[in-house]
């Protein structure tokens, strides 16, 4: 996998400059920048053009989970992965919505949180395992009877976090049909982001 280029987002500077130099120790992923605050890391993603906005969601001035939706509307193709120290399932369905592609606890090994980084680049979603524990019961629209054969194959496929080209060359489509289909499995299931099609797979034993 080439370079992962991150921002990282938190009000605490300790915190930043301890993530800053775990993740530095990693070939593959290369610190480019940090911010304080959601505008600031909107501000900062714009000129540095990061493939993942690693952001903590409790901060001033404008939150993570604000700042995910003003992702997700002003610069849509920034990846987001939200560190927090909350496992409410509120906390984690407000960020599911804002089309964020993880949720990783605060406590978890560095490891953990490199697989996360690079689950998400290559288009994946990633929930930590106490973020996971934590929407097990969480119901979303069960229309899992309209979808089609194909569908359900990209549906697992998307789970399993392939690319919309990995996809293509593995069912033999392409990558435009992948994109219809995503787009249909949205609106069949209520569920408006790769973190909740993931989700939704797993509560389904799909994957």
């Amino acid at each position: 996998m080439p370079n992962i280029t991150v921002l990282l987002v938190d009000d605490h500077m300790l915190v930043l400059d301890g993530l800053k130099a775990r993740l530095e120790l990693e070939d593959n992923i290369k610190v480019i920048g940090t911010a304080n605050n959601g505008n600031e890391a909107l501000d900062q993603a714009k000129k540095l053009n990061p493939d993942i906005v690693l952001m903590d969601v409790s901060m001033p001035i404008l939150n993570g989970i604000e700042a995910a939706k003003r992702f997700q509307t002003e610069q849509p193709e920034k990846k987001i992965l939200m560190l927090s120290m909350h496992q409410d399932k509120e906390y984690i369905l407000s960020l599911i919505k804002t089309g964020a592609s993880g949720y990783v606890l605060k406590d978890v090994p560095a490891a953990e949180l490199v697989l996360a980084i690079e689950t998400v680049m290559r288009g994946g979603s990633y929930f930590s395992s106490g973020a996971s524990q934590a929407l097990y019961h969480v119901h979303e629209v069960d229309n899992i009877e309209e979808l089609t054969k194909r569908e359900l194959a990209v549906l697992k496929e998307l789970a399993s976090g392939a690319a919309n080209k990995t996809i293509a060359n593995n069912l033999n489509i392409s990558v435009r049909t992948v994109e219809t289909h995503r787009q249909n499995l949205k609106n069949k299931l209520g569920i408006h982001s790769a973190a909740g099609l993931t989700k939704y797979a797993i509560e389904h034993k799909l994957i």
